[in-house]
């Protein structure tokens, strides 16, 4: 109790002192007791009394001193102006938010647009799929399936923006309406006082607010629109592409039976269809408009096609350029190139064409037609001057034999006129696929693929006329296209090998002729191997284009997807056949890239690039550089999670231990010897009792080239277990010794000097370091001379002392002097 009144004591006695000191400070006149002398009257001296106040100067001051109190000591929640200006702020901030907001919103337009045409798109596929049209176009059918596809993408996608921007505009308009819970701002508008107070910023926040409520209403209702306009064209999209599957689907059941009267049979009365000008226009134009959407929306795909196109033009174009600046244009002449050219304009059009299907498999009947006329008119220039001339006829007719087919269809003439035109076109192919298989003038022009790719243009062509005349209109019209396109294609693809050997074989030897290598090279390995991987890649290209004129394309490609994307399940390990052989198949394409990458730089491999030893070096890196960002890809390609990394890193573990010792020993004394560098490419070594240069230097294991052209492989564990004696490490500089014994009677007729020149002028000597010349006495008829001098390359060691032991034979010879 005693230390609570103290405490009460205190707290007044400081407010009170407080109080006082602000009085003081806020009124002068109390700083000190007030100066009232004025002249004539005299001060108060110390001890005497002060002059009594006024009677209202004490209250004053007491009423000062509660107001005082009052305001230090008392809670008060009124809000200020600051506070009510401090809301006002916030909403000015929450309504700029908007237009920051809606002008991110830069797609809508676009979607518009693109919505617009993809209204005309559904609207004219909706117009042919719904036809009841029993003669099925089957590249028109698959064009359709693929441009639905892209509209279907592109729908979700228009969906997906759309969403971003509604959540956006939802966010915004949250926040707006939790303004409304501001008591601050609703205590204006109730008191007219603050109203008229705040009034000019009122009138701004009404302004902002009109501008943000205007904005949000446009945007949400624009948006708000295209999400149902794109709702309602997934919907379509989704009816369409199951109607085209099922047309698909049933083509060939519908093909197989009888689709039309049989050819001979006579036409029902009344069935007679004259040619219609409006409906081919229409026809036309409804192609063309899909055609054109089609390509819009597969841009892309053209692009990476054109791109690979560009990319060998130029590859050519400057590997000529630079054989013209090194005058060595000659150097190619005995390769006989037949297709690519300083200016390979037809070549690059030839191998872009080529590979169009591998990019666009789908494209609209229009499209391939085209593509295919040009790929055949590009070849004509090509076959013009390389054909015999009765070859060459052959090819022009059968170029005309083609373009018959969609000239009939353009021409939108009546069905059973298109009937014969196909019969008469078939029969002709039929024919020409004859006389080039058994017309004796050209019997010597037939290579084996030809061969076989004519007999199958005459089988289908076969086909395709029985089924005419049968009513199977549909089968025939399949076996018809594709034969031609399978001939075309087998001609194309195997010009489209044969141009990239060639450029491959250019690329070699403009790099040998700029590190002066020699010209010459066996170049026959290089083709068969070139020639078989992209043989590999041409096979592909025609199967696809097979396939696709079949209508089996994708009822393949979905059963392949089905058992490689199926899991597979091994205790706790589950994989996919399609990882394995994605992780197999990108494998093998690293290894075939270090395999031949030598070839971008001259290598092939034969004696002229041992010399190089430094590029072979950076070559032998960058070699298990590929190799090892292939695996690391393949892993990544593959889907092989870092738990299933373990498990197969453990049971290598386990091989390891059982029995592949020797194998990770070679492996990591290759990469020790590739960094280490011990030895390099082209040093002349002595490991164990072989002595050679080193060929090369692998993964797994070394080779050595000996003076008899032998090669002696050798592991690399085995060259690491080894003494290694390098006679070129550090420079190529050897010592060499000649011995000649003669009588001692010529011992005064021996000039050491003169020998000692000789040795010197020999080109092959390191005359650095000055040659020896010792004269051993061997008994008392004989004497020895020996000879010792370096040489400047080790590898031409036999060479060098068989020149110089020859001048000294000279020389001992002119002074008289017989060697023994």
């Amino acid at each position: 109790m005693k230390n609570f009144l103290v405490l009460c004591f205190l707290v007044v006695g400081i407010g009170r002192l407080s109080a006082q000191d602000t009085l003081k400070q806020g009124n002068p006149r109390l700083l000190a007791p007030a100066d009232t002398s004025q002249p004539g009257k005299k001060t108060p001296r110390d001890g005497e009394k002060e002059p009594r106040r006024k009677k209202g100067t004490f209250e004053r001051e007491k009423a000062e001193r509660r107001k005082f109190d009052s305001s230090l000591f008392t809670n008060s929640n009124t809000p200020t102006r600051s506070d009510y200006l401090e809301s006002l702020e916030k909403i000015f901030q929450m309504l700029s938010q908007v237009p920051a907001v809606t002008t991110t919103f830069v797609q809508l337009d676009d979607i518009d647009d693109r919505l617009d045409d993809e209204d005309s798109a559904l609207q004219i596929l909706k117009e042919r799929i719904m036809t009841d049209d029993r003669t099925l176009n089957i590249h028109n059918l698959q064009m359709f399936n693929t441009l639905l596809d892209e509209l279907d993408k592109s729908t979700d996608s228009y969906s997906k923006v759309l969403d971003q921007y509604d959540k956006s505009l939802n966010d915004v308009k949250k926040d707006i309406a939790g303004m409304r819970k501001d008591t601050l701002i609703l205590h204006i508008f109730r008191d007219s006082a603050l109203k008229t107070s705040f009034m000019p910023q009122l009138l701004q926040l009404r302004a902002k607010w009109r501008q943000a409520d205007s904005l949000v209403r446009l945007n949400g209702d624009k948006i708000n629109d295209l999400k149902a306009r794109s709702t309602a064209n997934a919907i379509t999209i989704e009816d369409l592409l199951y109607r085209v599957d099922e047309a698909l689907a049933t083509v060939g059941t519908k093909a197989f039976g009888k689709e039309r009267r049989y050819l001979w049979e006579p036409r029902t009365p009344g069935t007679r269809s004259g040619f219609s000008r409006e409906g081919l226009q229409k026809s036309l134009a409804a192609e063309q408009q899909l055609a054109k959407y089609y390509f819009a929306n597969t841009r892309s795909k053209r692009q990476w096609l054109l791109f690979t196109g560009m990319l060998f033009f130029f590859w050519i174009v400057f590997n000529f350029r630079r054989l013209r600046r090194m005058n060595a244009l000659k150097s190619v002449e005995d390769f006989r190139f037949r297709y690519i050219k300083p200016w390979p304009v037809v070549a690059g059009l030839v191998f872009m064409l080529s590979l169009a299907p591998l990019f666009d498999a789908h494209a609209p009947a229009i499209y391939i037609e085209s593509t295919q006329f040009l790929l055949m008119v590009l070849l004509t220039i090509i076959f013009y001057r390389q054909l015999p001339r009765m070859l060459f006829y052959g090819w022009c007719t059968f170029m005309l034999l083609f373009l018959l087919v969609p000239i009939t269809r353009i021409l939108g003439l009546p069905f059973s006129w298109q009937r014969w035109i196909y019969l008469i076109q078939n029969s002709a192919s039929i024919a020409l696929g004859l006389f080039y298989l058994f017309d004796k003038r050209v019997a010597g022009e037939r290579p084996q693929l030809a061969k076989t790719a004519a007999w199958l243009y005459v089988v289908l062509n076969l086909l395709a006329v029985i089924c005419n005349l049968w009513g199977r209109v549909t089968l025939s019209q399949i076996f018809s296209a594709t034969a031609v396109y399978a001939f075309a294609q087998t001609v194309s693809l195997a010009v489209f090998v044969r141009s990239v050997v060639e450029g491959f074989l250019l690329q070699i030897q403009t790099s040998r002729t700029r590190k002066k290598y020699p010209g010459y090279f066996d170049h026959g390995k290089i083709t068969r191997s070139i020639g078989r991987f992209f043989g590999g890649i041409a096979v592909l290209l025609w199967l696809i284009v097979f396939t696709s004129n079949l209508n089996l394309l994708d009822g393949i490609s979905d059963a392949l997807m089905d058992v490689f994307n199926s899991p597979r399940v091994v205790g706790n390990f589950s994989f996919t056949l399609g990882g394995i052989l994605l992780f197999a198949g990108i494998i093998w394409v690293a290894n075939f890239l270090q395999k031949y990458i030598a070839y971008f730089f001259g290598d092939v491999g034969d004696d002229a690039s041992l010399d190089d030893s430094g590029q072979r070096s950076r070559l032998l890196v960058t070699r298990l550089i590929l190799l090892t960002v292939g695996f690391l890809l393949a892993v990544a390609a593959s889907g092989l999670s870092i738990d299933r990394i373990t498990v197969i890193i453990g049971a290598l573990g386990v091989g390891i231990g059982l029995g592949l010792q020797s194998i990770v020993n070679n492996f990591v004394s290759g990469i020790i010897l590739i960094f280490d560098r011990p030895l390099r490419l082209g040093d002349t070594v002595e490991i164990g009792d072989k002595k050679g240069r080193v060929k090369e230097i692998g993964i797994r294991s070394s080779t050595l080239l000996t003076e008899e052209g032998a090669e002696v492989i050798i592991p690399n564990g085995d060259v690491l277990a080894h003494n290694i004696v390098n006679w070129t490490l550090s420079n190529n500089h050897v010592r060499m010794s000649l011995s000649f014994t003669v009588d001692r009677q010529h011992a005064e007729a021996i000039q050491p000097d003169a020998i000692r020149d000789i040795v010197r002028g020999n080109a092959n000597v390191y005359t650095a370091r000055q040659p020896d010349v010792l004269i051993n006495i061997l008994n008392s008829k004989s004497i020895e001379i020996k000879v010792l001098f370096w040489g400047n390359d080790v590898t031409k060691t036999t060479l060098t002392s068989a020149e110089v032991r020859a001048a000294i034979y000279r020389y001992l010879d002119t002074q008289g002097i017989n060697v023994e």
